[in-house]
């Protein structure tokens, strides 16, 4: 083994980087932007969850005449950068609100609620008791109906409650024993794994679909595949749809690999109707693939495919809610998370297994995904022209 052999086998591979300077541009820019977009999406807390509160409790007149009302003290205490709040005095229309997915959940206060939790204390008038056991007395409880098929989201509300309900105490200096309970509208009883696998499979599929694309056209440019393809009678938009309709089907498949471990290993919960979940990946990969199209006219050897992967992987895995819900996204950040074609294709997949939704209900989503889809496919056309040009 010669030392000078191998110090001349680097300073060629140098020459090669210095000589590209699109690669060095990538080499220093793909670790800032990770760093970049990690840093933000992990700085943040749940925030902005959108809830209702019905509050039916009428306060509580205590015997030495004292009206309070402990429901109106512990709303005081909720955290409204957790929870985004609105008002109604209707039940039913709030409910109605969840059920349209315009809401995460409504809480719920009964109309005896001050008088129970008053009734619980451990210190208050023995004269009080006089005719009533502890065991007797009514329990303070506060409902919350809920969609639970996102578990971050569930557990941040309950969270919220739960520590106001403890500042309340806190502040009173008593305490009164209240029972939080839930009653989900959607995804009763469902684990982290049942929301998690409706968003990996969009997010394997985005990111394959990608990726093979670009690496398939970059491999057919360099070896001039593409350019015997571009001599024939074939027209462009021809050779874009034949792709979407390879890369689709290929999607298709990719997907009911992965339903099939998921049903058969983790037993998750499946609502909805499946091949609705399966044209929606069969979508998103339409979009992936024109999207792989784009990007291979940037590449000019399979080397530099490699290079676009975080630019790919980072905002799909970040920002689309695949993980983690969009609430734990800084505010400002948000907006970008609509850029990303998963971020539909997650949302819509897990309304379909978890809601059981149908089209009526997804078809923002799968709008989103067309228009995404028309306008790549477009690009993507455009492109092999000009390059033929």
């Amino acid at each position: 083994m010669n030392l000078r052999r191998i110090l001349a086998v680097t300073k060629r591979v140098f020459r090669d980087i210095k000589n590209d300077k699109r690669t060095i541009g990538l080499m220093l820019i793909a670790p800032i932007f990770a760093m970049f977009v990690f840093g933000l999406a992990f700085s943040g807390n749940v925030e902005d969850i959108h809830v209702i509160v019905v509050n039916h409790d009428q306060g509580f007149q205590t015997p030495n005449g004292e009206n309070i009302s402990f429901s109106d003290k512990i709303l005081s205490n909720l955290n409204n950068e957790t929870l985004d709040i609105e008002y109604m005095d209707d039940e039913d229309k709030a409910i109605r609100k969840i059920e349209d997915g315009n809401v995460y959940a409504v809480i719920i206060f009964p109309e005896n609620f001050t008088r129970n939790a008053y009734l619980g204390v451990e210190k208050f008038s023995p004269s009080f008791m006089r005719n009533s056991t502890v065991d007797s007395l009514p329990q303070a409880q506060i409902m919350i109906k809920d969609d639970e098929s996102i578990t971050t989201i569930k557990n941040s509300i309950i969270g919220a409650v739960q520590e106001a309900i403890t500042e309340t105490m806190k502040d009173e200096g008593i305490k009164f024993p209240v029972k939080v309970t839930q009653d989900a509208i959607y995804a009763k009883d469902a684990d982290f794994i049942d929301s998690f696998v409706p968003g990996i499979m969009a997010f394997v599929v985005f990111l394959l679909a990608t990726l093979l694309t670009l690496l398939a056209f970059v491999g057919e440019r360099i070896s001039g595949t593409l350019d015997r393809l571009m001599a024939t009678p074939l027209q462009e938009s021809e050779i874009v749809l034949g792709y979407a309709l390879a890369f689709g089907t290929i999607g298709m498949i990719q997907a009911a690999f992965l339903l099939t471990v998921a049903v058969l290993v983790f037993n998750i919960m499946i609502l909805g109707n499946v091949l609705l979940a399966f044209f929606v990946v069969a979508l998103l990969a339409v979009v992936s693939q024109a999207l792989g199209i784009l990007l291979s006219s940037l590449a000019k050897r399979e080397g530099q495919v490699i290079q676009f992967i975080p630019f790919i992987i980072l905002p799909a895995f970040l920002l689309s809610g695949v993980f983690w819900p969009i609430e734990a996204i800084p505010r400002w950040l948000r907006p970008f998370s609509y850029m990303v074609p998963p971020t539909y294709a997650v949302d819509a997949c897990r309304a379909i297994m978890l809601k059981g939704w149908g089209v009526s209900k997804i078809w923002p989503n799968i709008i989103a995904l067309v228009i995404f889809a028309i306008f790549f496919l477009m690009v993507a056309v455009w492109s092999l022209k000009k390059g033929k040009d």
